[in-house]
């Protein structure tokens, strides 16, 4: 099993950056795929980022490529998510997957992930 811990969320105005980080408990290096979802109230979760951890591919949803990057430091098992000009509609819970098993590329998919964070709230004003 495998706890995540997200942070770094909080309220910023639109142009602006945030850098969200998720504390694993075990060793990421041992984790074959990661990644970012969002959230909003009555809206389906919706993947953001995710990393194949074994060769580093990534892929990243068409409403954020260019703007945020994802990220992962296996020495302090933590991955990142490095989001620079936001915008309102990024506005959102953000949570961050793990999927603990053998995995062959990212996906962005919730269903592809079986372990999540508690989530840390992303606001981006106008």
């Amino acid at each position: 099993q495998v706890q995540l811990v997200e942070s770094g969320g909080g309220s910023v105005q639109a142009g602006g950056s945030l850098r969200l980080s998720c504390a694993a408990s075990r060793a990421t290096v041992n984790i074959d795929r990661m990644g970012w979802f969002r959230q909003t109230p009555g809206k389906e979760r919706e993947g953001v980022a995710s990393i194949h951890t074994l060769t580093g591919v990534i892929d990243y949803a068409d409403s954020v490529k260019g703007r945020f990057t994802i990220s992962r430091d296996n020495a302090r098992n933590t991955l990142y998510l490095q989001m620079n000009s936001l915008k309102p509609e990024d506005t959102a819970m953000y949570y961050c997957a793990a999927y603990f098993g053998r995995a062959y590329a990212p996906n962005l998919l919730p269903a592809a992930y079986n372990y999540w964070g508690q989530g840390t709230q992303v606001t981006v004003s106008s």
